[in-house]
């Protein structure tokens, strides 16, 4: 899994996705922190390749999430959706790597039951 490379690329929307990502990380005793939503950061945003942005039809979402487990740092996911598809990406590098063990819990309970 690279930095801000989706790692996973479902067919559903973000409003499908996240429940089931939550579900799924919550059930596998990993916490979640979110710390961004785009829903409130996007007023007045510029540059977005969205042909509806800025309006009721734009669906872009982004969140990022602070996932904890046994190891002491949390890992960093990024879920980005827009006209039905989502995107999954575990933050992975040089300045910010993630524990193994955490990695392949995630891995792990997001592979049990990917949505259908």
């Amino acid at each position: 899994m690279n930095s801000l490379t989706p790692s996973f690329s479902f067919n559903r929307s973000y409003n499908e996705v996240f429940p089931w990502l939550r579900k799924e990380l919550s059930a596998a005793g990993l916490r979640l922190l979110q710390t961004f939503d785009l829903s409130g950061a996007r007023i007045g945003a510029a540059g977005c390749p969205c042909p509806h942005h800025e309006t009721e039809q734009c669906d872009c979402e982004m969140i990022v999430l602070l996932i904890y487990g046994k190891s002491p740092e949390p890992a960093t996911l990024i879920l980005h959706g827009n006209h039905g598809q989502t995107w999954l990406s575990l933050v992975n590098n040089a300045e910010q790597s993630v524990d193994p063990g955490m990695q392949s819990a995630i891995a792990q309970a997001l592979q049990l039951s990917l949505p259908k």
